[in-house]
């Protein structure tokens, strides 16, 4: 399975998980079957709220799952559609992350639980 894991900086497994999956400078795309790690850019960065584009936020990498501490609601939704499981992450690092969804530990995020937005007194549930 390919688990893509937003970062703020490139530390490979150690890098720690980021809060916000459209604003991620980076992400670590991990295949937990061959045990091998890519990054790679988050080229959608820039977007307006409400206006990411979760596929272009990956640079077209395909994976089935991501990993994030927080979510907004479109781009969960675009994750959804496309097939790709979105989970809740902990407080820590991707290699820690990584044991706990291998061990089902980590839960799916539903709607609301997705961030509302930073502006205007909106709320997220990380």
């Amino acid at each position: 399975m390919k688990i893509a894991f937003p970062t703020q900086e490139n530390h490979g497994m150690e890098s720690d998980v980021y809060g916000h999956f459209g604003s991620a400078p980076l992400f670590v795309i991990v295949d937990s079957d061959k045990g091998t790690y890519e990054t790679t850019g988050n080229p959608n960065r820039q977007h307006r709220q409400g206006e990411c584009q979760p596929l272009a936020a990956l640079s077209g990498k395909p994976v089935d799952a991501v990993v994030v501490g927080g979510i907004g609601a479109g781009a969960l939704f675009k994750l959804t559609m496309a097939g790709i499981k979105t989970f809740r992450a902990v407080e820590g690092t991707v290699e820690e992350n990584l044991a706990l969804i291998k061990s089902e530990k980590l839960p799916q995020f539903s709607q609301d639980q997705t961030c509302a937005g930073h502006e205007h007194k909106g709320s997220c549930a990380h």
